[in-house]
């Protein structure tokens, strides 16, 4: 009973019913917040922090910004109903509320550009040394198209593409980057994905905050991992392997796409690339270090640097139940697909 209470009490201001309205919609930053509501961020946070005990709200530190998405609050989905019913979102505040948002997502877009344009030459000439991407995205299509995703984790986001392309076969997806810049870019090139293609990608998303060495999600939390051209970052990829494994389930399926052994040093020295590529022996050998077992090896020719893709899966722990009794998990379905 004192839930619901804190609930309703929660929810009798007006300020923090518009809030919980505007989270309904996409994750917002405390200063975006304070733009769209035209209040102080002092004044908004002390909103934020009753909705937060409610259970209504929850914060999420990114760097020096604070980002706020739907409580856990069971009794949300029930109130989802009425802050979705026309009745609400055709009211005046709300359609002001609607408008200044659009100025926030038109904001976020602005930024992304100016990053793209920003560092367009640094990305042309490492892409120059190497096939197309759309060549490489298609053969990662290609290998994981008969895998069911389930809950996916793409580490080292960046612009969020792997999410773009991997996110409407997965039933959830969790975005690691170690750049609040790198994730507030993500954030807004969702937002135009989910506009161009009328998905629901932004909803299903849960970007993170995050370290490679330390990933911040429990054991076996996710179904499917992609590292796409971020391994190279890594100065210990065994450790690396290692989180990844830690929380892949059982069955679970892990997709690496990086370079070959290369002997491109300028990618050290200008792109703090901390190995040049990998061998298919060092791979198999961390990867069986890390209880995975790598099953396809596809190797992607062109130009200066040579593109590899690895799939390993985690070894499913054996069923009481008969074969026709459960649902393949990932690393069966893809074996299946690969014999």
């Amino acid at each position: 009973m004192d839930d619901i209470l804190n609930i309703f009490r929660a929810l009798s201001d007006p300020t923090r019913l518009r809030i919980v309205l505007l989270l309904q919609k996409m994750e917002l930053a405390v200063g975006e917040l304070a733009q769209i509501l035209d209040q102080s961020q002092p004044r908004i946070s002390r909103h934020i922090r009753i909705l937060d005990e409610a259970g209504l709200a929850e914060r999420r530190k990114e760097g020096s910004w604070v980002f706020l998405k739907p409580g856990p609050a069971a009794e949300l989905e029930i109130l989802g109903r009425i802050f979705r019913s026309d009745k609400v979102a055709q009211s005046e505040q709300a359609k002001q509320d609607q408008a200044q948002l659009s100025l926030v997502r038109k904001a976020r877009a602005e930024m992304a550009e100016r990053y793209f344009a920003a560092h367009a030459k640094e990305w042309d000439a490492i892409r120059s040394l190497h096939l197309p991407e759309a060549e490489v995205e298609s053969a990662m299509l290609a290998l994981l198209q008969e895998a069911p995703l389930g809950k996916m984790l793409d580490i080292g986001t960046g612009t969020g593409r792997m999410i773009e392309l991997f996110g409407a076969a997965a039933q959830s997806v969790v975005a690691i980057d170690n750049s609040p810049e790198m994730l507030r870019l993500a954030r807004a090139k969702l937002l135009e994905s989910e506009i161009a293609s009328g998905s629901d990608i932004v909803q299903k998303t849960e970007l993170k905050q995050g370290d490679f060495n330390h990933l911040p999600l429990s054991n076996g939390a996710v179904d499917s991992v992609i590292l796409h051209q971020v391994l190279h970052y890594a100065q210990h990829p065994e450790a690396v392997l290692l989180e990844v494994s830690r929380v892949l389930k059982a069955g679970g399926i892990v997709l690496i796409a990086d370079f070959a052994a290369h002997d491109r040093e300028e990618l050290r020295t200008d792109h703090a690339h901390a190995r040049l590529g990998f061998s298919d022996d060092s791979m198999k050998h961390w990867l069986t270090a890390s209880k995975l077992e790598l099953v396809q090896i596809r190797t992607l020719d062109g130009g200066a640097l040579t593109v590899k893709i690895w799939v390993a899966t985690k070894p499913a722990i054996p069923s009481l139940h008969s074969d026709s009794d459960r649902q393949a998990s990932p690393a069966e379905t893809l074996k299946r697909a690969s014999a």
